[in-house]
């Protein structure tokens, strides 16, 4: 039976959002003749997302109601059951860059300044107003809908939106499966993987993206592998094979160190050291560990942690709204949306309108014990169980204590993110920056923290009244 309700997705006209969310909606049965309000600040994207949506709406049958917005106000409504955001503020490259440039100033090399270290600070800083101004608004017109929620850095805004608002929220992030690609690329002679040739490591790039696809979509059928901890930062707890049953950590432990050595060095010295493997890739997990910035050392360079790549990726993002234009004035076959991903919010939307029960690899959701060791009302990553009743966190319980107080410092330095950004508080600010590990030297910290919100003074007025 279809399961009719309303769906608000906001920062629709994101390129990758658009092509891969949007159509996993409205390819499932089980929403047909549900209502899709799409919402973007951008009207000229918005409107290419709109006209390729009424083309998947027609071709696939969907029977949905959709409508445009260029304010999240215009699409909340009473009925709305769930708000999906993957907003971002500002050109999100060219931001990204000055996060990171802005304190080499001060001699502060950050590994990768996306969601960890200042540029953490700084990005967080420009999302969490926006987000809680929609959740707010959800407050009023929807309390009862779910926010489910993709903008970066994860834990700081889902941290701003549990403890700062009344909504239900949930994290969702694909990271999980850069831990299948490696440990099926660690397996693959034992259980038969083809790893195709090219594979340099985890990080960023859309040629390896697509390489990353093809191991995921072997290794995902045949193992179960349940991983804990916080987004971009969660560790592989347990890897079984779901024919045998058979505990494959043991074999996995041996395969991996007998990878060559340039294969992700980051992670594997951090295996090596603590017992247990961390699921990110290194260059995520580069953002939240002390060691990885001394300007001495130069660890980034030991390590090969490579930046983001600003411009390819922006230029990537440009192509992707062509293709969207092209597929939305019916110039491109659609046939490739046929299997896009939505990296967990249709199965969420699906099972949480009533339509059975699902097991998810990751969600973002407050700490209630799933990891015991963890403050509680902290946002974590664990495996959850998803129903009509809702999502239930499945426990793990400890994570082994030097694990836990890595996460634990992480999990303060969002806290006074978020406390700092809502309050306007200079003095919780740099107290976020003095407990980064990146940050060594307090007079360096309050140049960086003067310096970008100097910089972005238009983005945080609240730092200036």
């Amino acid at each position: 039976m279809p399961l009719p309700t309303k769906i608000v997705v906001v920062g629709a006209g994101s390129a990758s959002f658009g092509e891969n969310t949007l159509a996993a909606l409205l390819r499932s049965p089980k929403l047909r003749g549900s209502t899709l309000a799409l919402v973007d600040r951008n009207p000229q994207t918005l409107n290419i997302v709109h006209r390729l949506a009424e083309r998947l709406n027609r071709e696939w049958d969907a029977q949905m109601n959709i409508t445009s917005h260029t304010h999240h106000r215009q699409a909340l409504d009473h009925r709305t059951d769930f708000v999906v955001s993957a907003i971002e503020v500002g050109a999100r490259e060219d931001l990204w860059r000055r996060d990171f440039e802005i304190p080499l100033r001060f001699g502060v090399r950050q590994p990768y300044a996306e969601n960890g270290g200042p540029g953490g600070f700084a990005h967080a800083a420009r999302n969490i107003g926006p987000v809680l101004e929609i959740v707010r608004d959800m407050e009023q017109i929807c309390p009862h809908a779910w926010f489910i929620n993709y903008t970066n850095p994860m834990i700081r805004i889902c941290n701003a939106v549990h403890r700062y608002s009344r909504i239900r929220v949930v994290g969702l992030c694909h990271q999980i499966y850069i831990g299948y690609v490696m440990v099926g690329i660690a397996l693959a002679r034992d259980l038969g993987f083809a790893i195709p040739e090219g594979i340099e490591g985890m990080h960023a790039h859309p040629v390896q993206y697509a390489l990353h696809e093809q191991v995921k979509r072997q290794v995902v059928p045949r193992l179960d592998i349940r991983a804990a901890g916080l987004n971009h930062f969660s560790w592989i707890l347990s890897i079984r094979d779901r024919q045998t049953g058979e505990d494959l950590y043991p074999l996995f432990r041996k395969r991996f160190f007998e990878l060559e050595p340039a294969f992700e060095p980051l992670t594997r010295r951090i295996f090596e050291i603590f017992d247990l493997f961390p699921v990110p890739g290194d260059t995520h997990l580069s953002e939240y560990l002390p060691w990885l910035s001394d300007p001495v050392t130069q660890p980034w360079e030991k390590y090969n942690i490579r930046l983001y790549d600003w411009d390819l990726n922006a230029a990537v993002r440009e192509f992707q709204h062509d293709r969207l234009r092209s597929m939305a004035e019916g110039e491109m076959t659609i046939e490739g949306l046929e299997e896009t991903d939505s990296e967990g919010a249709l199965e969420m939307i699906e099972h949480l309108a009533g339509a059975g029960t699902d097991y998810h690899l990751a969600a973002n959701r407050p700490n209630i014990g799933q990891i015991a060791n963890l403050p509680s009302g902290a946002i974590v990553e664990t495996p959850v169980v998803v129903d009509g009743a809702g999502i239930h966190p499945v426990t793990v319980g400890d994570l082994p204590a030097p694990i836990a107080e890595l996460l634990r410092r992480e999990i303060t330095v969002s806290q006074l993110c978020v406390d700092a950004v809502v309050e306007g508080s200079r003095s919780k600010a740099l107290h976020c920056l003095l407990l980064d590990p990146v940050i060594t030297d307090i007079e360096i910290a309050k140049q960086v923290l003067d310096a970008y919100l100097t910089e972005y003074r238009d983005y945080l007025p609240q730092f200036w009244s």
